[in-house]
């Protein structure tokens, strides 16, 4: 990456001086090529690896708007770079969660074949595993001396309602729940009593159309009460437990169209929803289980099948859209280039939201629908846009910077500052109850709806989730003395007040620790650390507290 900055400061040169047509008059800076943060106004060394500086141009600035940022490219430059550009677009928000799964049977849809008596098979109809059968179609013949009994008792009660009718109804009625505790149909208990004979066996039907997909009955084999002798599967509808990623799962919902594909048809694509997401996560792979529901006329989808799955979202119907490939990455920060009037560019920061199907970014912030931004050859654009910055920054820097480097005729150049710290915008939500979630993103709480506040990391750490609220105050830095007992508005800027919550409480049992001594530090020397306040020994500064 090293080896790659000085190429970067030779183009960012070399395109400055195709856009400024004042380049003969422009002052001459100067910086090195290991490090383009240096710009000075002489030629030198490079304070940090004493390298020697080398010359560069200022780009000329616009006459008609001074302090422009905007960068100025002719057309053929601009065909030399292979600029291109595409407008930004309104457009429906989906996106498309990938990932795989495989076929299981729809667990609604199995039965278990069991008896309700200890008997014996004596014959079987249905003998192999995966036999297709329909309901009511018979299974197996069995015989049990219980239901022996059972169909003699009711025979009795047949033949015996004319003599004493009033008794016998009530016999009869338990006799026929008694047949019935041992799963005998209607239609055999009618048989039963239309033939006034006692059936040797029972037939055991089907109880659903399906597959057999296992099988533990065999012919004259002894059958016991609530022993498994079959299950049945129906598989019209078979399910797919797919396998999604924790960081997708914001994006599944209920009743969403999923479509798979299976190895061995590859011209062919199954139309289905989401029924049901697991509450559970793997520990291991880092994903949830999220169970899709598939019609399956012809049987084609088999349980146990390997599949491809695309779940399809909608998060929006209209959000500003723009390519994935012309947006510069840089850490957190996110930038384009937005193509102006007369040849010109404007680096510009914006904040993204979901990556959106076909290469797509959702725009919270930063674009608008129309504008039209470069989506080839910024590269070059942001090397030049972050030298030009630079320079900027340099006119003042005698009055922020003032140890970067000293008068020429003082041969000492000092190190170049790399202290500042620029602190990175996060969002929280006011209330108190929710204040221990961060988001990177403006928007609304998704918890209760509320719009998130915009903190600094400094204001952050006032922030402590759970206790006790001591007030309200407001998230800009330099608003901090505002303090209110109830929410709101800040009453210097309107921002929304943020709670600032007493610290947990230290255990009365614990030891107070001693206050650490201050120590104090050299800002030019580090290795300079005193006890108490002075002079450095070797630059006379004045030694400054050492942070804790």
């Amino acid at each position: 990456m090293k080896s790659f900055i000085p190429r970067l400061v030779f183009f960012a040169a070399l395109l400055w001086l195709a856009a400024d047509g004042r380049g003969e008059s422009a002052k001459t800076l100067y910086t090195c090529g290991m490090h383009p943060q240096i710009i000075l106004e002489h030629p030198g060394n490079c304070p940090i690896c004493g390298m020697k500086l080398t010359p560069i141009r200022s780009p000329g600035v616009d006459a008609n708007a001074p302090g422009s940022t905007a960068i100025a490219v002719d057309a053929a430059t601009q065909q030399n770079m292979n600029l291109r550009t595409a407008v930004i677009q309104r457009g429906p928000l989906r996106k498309t969660i990938r990932t795989v799964g495989t076929i299981d049977y729809n667990e609604t849809a199995l039965a278990d074949v069991t008896t309700h008596f200890k008997g014996w098979i004596e014959k079987l109809d249905v003998d192999a595993t995966g036999q297709l059968v329909h309901r009511g179609e018979p299974l197996f013949e069995v015989h049990a001396p219980d239901l022996y009994e059972a169909q003699v008792e009711f025979l009795q009660t047949v033949t015996n309602r004319y003599k004493n009718f009033n008794s016998v109804i009530l016999q009869r009625a338990a006799a026929i729940r008694n047949l019935k505790n041992f799963d005998v149909s209607d239609e055999q208990i009618a048989q039963i009593e239309s033939n006034r004979t006692v059936l040797k066996t029972v037939t055991v039907p089907a109880p659903i159309s399906g597959f057999v997909i296992e099988k533990g009955a065999v012919q004259g084999q002894m059958v016991d009460a609530g022993i498994k002798l079959y299950r049945i599967a129906d598989l019209g509808i078979v399910w797919v437990i797919a396998q999604v990623y924790e960081q997708d799962l914001p994006f599944i919902r209920l009743g969403q169209e999923a479509l798979v594909k299976v190895r061995s048809m590859p011209d062919r694509e199954f139309r289905g929803r989401v029924t049901f997401i697991y509450p559970t996560v793997d520990e291991k792979t880092r994903t949830a289980r999220v169970r899709l529901e598939f019609e399956n006329p012809g049987y084609y989808l088999k349980p146990g099948m390997f599949v491809s799955a695309q779940i399809q979202a909608e998060l929006e119907a209209s959000a500003v859209l723009v390519p994935d490939e012309a947006v510069l990455r840089s850490g957190a920060r996110n930038t384009v280039f937005v193509a102006l009037a007369g040849g010109k560019f404007e680096a510009r920061d914006v904040t993204l939201g979901v990556e959106a199907e076909n290469a797509m970014n959702q725009v919270i912030s930063g674009l608008n629908a129309g504008e039209r931004v470069v989506t080839s050859g910024q590269f070059l654009l942001d090397s030049e846009s972050q030298l030009r910055e630079a320079i900027e920054k340099m006119k003042g820097v005698e009055s922020l910077n003032r140890e970067m480097v000293k008068s020429e005729t003082n041969s000492t150049i000092q190190p170049f500052n790399e202290s500042t710290n620029y602190e990175t915008t996060v969002y929280v939500c006011p209330m108190p109850e929710h204040v221990a979630i961060i988001y990177d993103h403006a928007g609304n709480c998704p918890i209760c709806g509320m719009a998130l506040v915009p903190v600094t990391p400094s204001a952050l750490k006032k922030i402590q989730p759970g206790g006790k609220v001591l007030y309200y105050t407001c998230p800009m830095p330099e608003h901090a003395s505002v303090h209110e007992k109830k929410p709101g508005k800040c009453p210097l800027c309107a921002m929304t007040l943020i709670p600032v919550m007493a610290p947990p409480e230290t255990p009365t049992n614990s030891v107070a620790k001693p206050e650490a001594k201050t120590l104090y530090t050299c800002p030019m020397h580090p290795e300079v650390i005193s006890d108490q306040p002075g002079k450095c020994p070797k630059c006379e500064m004045d030694l400054v507290p050492l942070e804790k």
